[in-house]
């Protein structure tokens, strides 16, 4: 929450706004007195890294003169119904779990799902000697009657004799520090909501900001309110499946639903670049093939288990091709960074010369640098902001009880300024020097006489982050010494090059699911592509549309023709020509404090719900 409340406060004061914090929920809206504060730019200073309200544990509302922001949880979304624009509501699960559990308010019936039938006996068959069940706290059978953790426990004990522990995490997982991805969440959500309110009218609708995909979208509050009681009334009525449906996204497409059956069919996966794999059943030219348990913990493992190598296809045509011929591969999902993208193009190019390169083509991309055209996101980029912003936490926290100091850090990426630019929002710096925004001696000086006028404040630390190869002459060791020169008898620097650290680390839950979903996509792709180019019992798939890069853009996962891509990259700089988060770059600089034009062309208008007529169970 604090990282919304931070950028609810600071957009609000840039846009001339007066912002009061609202303590203890609604009831300090009704107290009054103590409980209703106006904020200052430096009372949200140092609070991105903090899990809760630093000042009070009960709640807190950043209240705009004539119109709210909510915060809290799912209260103040069915509290704020009455009020004039509210923005954001937040609000947590609860969960109970056998071994490891999961947070969810819903209550699904899981007896129809995968994971319920015995997938175990067969796992523990196939070598495996886990396995980790997961309860949401309110979860019930078909006929609404609860399942416990203990339920599940006597279940697997009695018929099938496994030792099993049960594990409730309770509010354990209320804590933590919050990731890069929460806090630049809830920044984009605060400043759509600032934006919401400014542009509200009296004819506006209460709404509810969040991000569909990659992209900020305004919601109706009572059309939010009245899909929460539509769940409520198809779990009353046991029309679960209406309830999975209703409840977004998340409710269709599970893992547990998600193995695909290549009908005898064999797809192989090539790993260039530096990508956690989650899919990756052989590799070329090294071919292995392996089964379903070989790769049961992979998700959780950093780095490539197959291996990685920045060698291009298009020198080893005719290896390739033979062992495409030799093992019977029909389709292939490549996994990596920029280099995949260029082999796929090199391989596309190959098919006019050489018939076994005409199967089916998926890449995947997986790069830490965020690099890849066709796709906003990357797999590995998450974990490795989580990585940059963490470091950027302790670095920050090192010189607690010091004198005023700033912090050069050096970020990874080539000449992507992604993870210095997100990691600058993330960890609140003061400045991000990347590539694609050039800069000048001016520039230089001119954050460094910003930075001087905040730290005769009450700021006592600064945060600089420079992309590797943002510029050739301004080296991260001269912008050390220009910032100490400048900066004498007002604060001191400290310099940090993080190197291949940002590249390590357990995968985020977010890369994990992302790459789970990507990989499953990709096989049912490319396994719909096998049928679609069989003939004759051979496949030869040549057309634009038969090699494509799965790439999330916006609010959907899509798969475009790699061969559409290639006007819309940069190769000699191996970035794309047109990156979305360079619009979020503003942003930072809002938050740092620096009077700027703020562009709001794209923000979100209001949406309604898509409704959909669903039809009882019964009647089908």
């Amino acid at each position: 929450m604090n990282a919304a409340v931070r950028a609810v406060v600071r957009v609000g004061l840039y846009t001339g706004s007066r912002v009061f914090f609202v303590y203890e929920g609604y009831q300090g809206l009704v107290d009054g007195g103590e409980n209703i504060k106006e904020a200052t730019w430096e009372s949200v200073s140092m609070m991105l890294q903090l899990v809760r309200d630093r000042d009070r544990d009960r709640g807190t509302q950043g209240h705009g003169q004539g119109q709210g922001h909510g915060q809290g949880d799912t209260g103040t979304r069915t509290g704020t119904r009455t009020g004039g624009h509210w923005g954001i509501c937040s609000w947590a699960g609860r969960g109970n779990g056998v071994l490891l559990t999961g947070p969810n308010e819903g209550r699904i019936s899981p007896c129809s799902h995968p994971c319920y039938h015995p997938v175990l006996p067969q796992t523990r068959d196939g070598g495996s000697r886990l396995n980790i069940i997961i309860v949401a706290e309110g979860a019930i059978d078909k006929h609404g009657k609860p399942i416990t953790p203990d339920d599940i426990k006597t279940l697997v004990v009695k018929r099938l004799g496994y030792d099993t522990r049960v594990t409730i995490l309770g509010h354990v997982q209320r804590g933590g520090t919050p990731s890069a991805f929460d806090r630049i969440l809830a920044s984009r959500m605060g400043v759509e909501a600032v934006m919401a309110l400014l542009e509200g009218t009296p004819d506006t609708p209460a709404c509810v900001v969040s991000l569909s995909g990659n992209q900020a979208v305004r919601l109706p509050l009572m059309e939010c309110v009245q899909v929460t009681k539509d769940v409520t009334t198809a779990m009353n009525e046991g029309r679960f499946e209406d309830a999975l449906k209703l409840r977004g996204r998340w409710g269709r497409g599970t893992p547990c639903h998600l193995s695909v059956t290549l009908m005898g069919l064999r797809g192989a996966s090539v790993t260039p670049g530096l990508p956690p794999t989650p899919l990756t059943p052989c590799f070329i030219p090294q071919v292995e093939e392996i089964g379903w348990n070989t790769v049961g913990n992979w998700t959780g493992l950093g780095g490539s288990k197959l291996g990685t190598k920045r060698t291009l296809p298009k020198k080893y045509f005719e290896e390739i091709s033979a062992n495409i011929s030799k093992f019977g591969i029909h389709a292939l999902v490549i996994i990596g960074g920029f280099e995949a993208f260029m082999g796929g193009l090199e391989l596309v190019e190959g098919r006019a010369r050489f018939e076994e390169l005409c199967i089916p083509l998926c890449i995947i991309p997986a790069t830490v640098s965020n690099n890849v055209p066709g796709s906003d996101f990357s797999i590995g980029a998450d974990t490795a902001l989580n990585t940059i912003t963490n470091t950027c936490d302790l670095i920050k926290q090192s010189a607690a009880g010091t004198k005023r100091r700033v912090f050069i850090i050096e970020t990874m990426g080539g000449f992507c300024g992604y993870l210095a630019t997100m990691a600058g929002l993330a960890a609140g710096a003061d400045a991000a020097y990347i590539f694609e925004e050039p800069f000048g001696s001016r520039d230089l000086q001119a954050n460094v006489d910003h930075l001087i006028e905040k730290m005769k404040t009450t700021v006592k630390r600064g945060l600089v982050l420079r992309n590797e190869r943002c510029n050739e002459n301004y080296t991260t060791d001269f912008i050390y010494n220009l910032y100490s020169e400048e900066g004498k008898g007002v604060f001191d620097c400290r310099k940090n090059v993080l190197g291949h650290m940002q590249q390590g680390g357990s995968p985020t839950p977010f890369d994990r699911n992302f790459g789970t979903k990507m990989g499953a996509k990709a096989v049912a792709w490319v396994t719909g592509k096998i049928k679609e180019c069989s003939r004759h019992g051979r496949i030869f798939a040549n057309t634009a549309d038969s090699a494509c890069l799965l790439g999330m853009r916006k609010r959907s996962l899509t798969f475009q023709p790699i061969a559409e891509l290639r006007q819309q990259t940069d190769f000699e700089h191996r970035i794309p020509r047109e990156q979305w988060w360079l619009k979020l770059r503003p942003i930072l600089k809002v938050l740092a404090k620096y009077n700027i034009e703020l562009d709001t062309s794209e923000t979100a208008h209001l949406e309604h719900l898509t409704r959909k007529v669903l039809v009882p169970e019964a009647t089908l």
